[in-house]
């Protein structure tokens, strides 16, 4: 039986978003055994969801397990599986849809690597209690967003000193105000994590756009911030668990 995987992704203008996404489906293909494993997006540029699916089908596969690449549920989940869902009238191969990368203890851990990752960077060896943590999402029209970054910050909040969260756009708190709020905590040191799947322009520059005047208007005594989440071998576990819940 021949198995295939697409990962279907928001999509960037940013090249290094579809480098780590290459590197992704191939890390998944591999270690999920599947047949053929391709990546696609669903809006901003090429390939779109309709060259994905194409791409497979021409592989001779059985199935093909559909991965809704995304940090948060919500209307742009909901639009990716409508468009796929398009094209299973049309074909023998059975499509199965995971859930997206959403409300799982895999993403704290990551973040709490990421956290480490920059602490050791910068030689702190501070208790994790004495740490304070800002996490910046993307933010959402759809309430399931906010829930989801929430998920992830009470469970940060078990480990660390004060944990909150803010959004690039959108939604409230914004990120100045977010950064207020870490002031008001006065944090010998405050890790930022940028709660982003890849390395695109919001990470690249509209965050610094918010987040340097804010960070000089309040003047913290230490400020560290992480790296994306970007390629990593948690998340790799994490689509092929998504993958194996639809599969079983």
């Amino acid at each position: 039986m021949k198995r295939g995987l697409l990962l279907i992704d928001r999509g960037s203008k940013e090249r290094e978003s579809e480098e780590e996404l290459e590197i992704i489906s191939k890390k998944a293909r591999e270690k999920g055994n599947y047949d053929y494993a391709e990546y696609c997006f669903l809006e901003v540029r090429p390939p779109y969801i309709e060259d994905g699916i194409k791409k497979c089908l021409q592989h001779n596969l059985d199935s093909l397990t559909i991965v809704p690449y995304f940090l948060y549920p919500g209307k742009k989940v909901k639009a990716a599986v409508t468009e796929v869902m398009k094209y299973q009238a049309n074909t023998k191969v059975k499509f199965l849809v995971t859930k997206p990368m959403s409300m799982h203890i895999t993403l704290v851990e990551l973040v709490k690597n990421r956290i480490r990752s920059a602490l050791e960077k910068d030689g702190i060896t501070l208790p994790e209690n004495e740490i304070d943590v800002l996490v910046i999402g993307h933010g959402s029209m759809d309430p399931n967003a906010k829930i989801s970054i929430k998920y992830v910050t009470d469970e940060l909040s078990k480990s660390y000193r004060n944990v909150d969260f803010c959004f690039l756009e959108i939604e409230e708190p914004n990120i100045e105000h977010g950064v207020e709020i870490c002031k008001k905590r006065d944090p010998d040191v405050l890790v930022i994590v940028f709660y982003f799947l890849h390395e695109g322009a919001h990470v690249k520059t509209d965050i610094n756009t918010d987040l340097k005047p804010a960070l000089e208007k309040h003047n913290l005594k230490k400020v560290l911030i992480t790296k994306h989440i970007g390629v990593d071998e948690k998340m790799i576990d994490l689509i092929i668990e998504r993958a194996r819940e639809v599969e079983s």
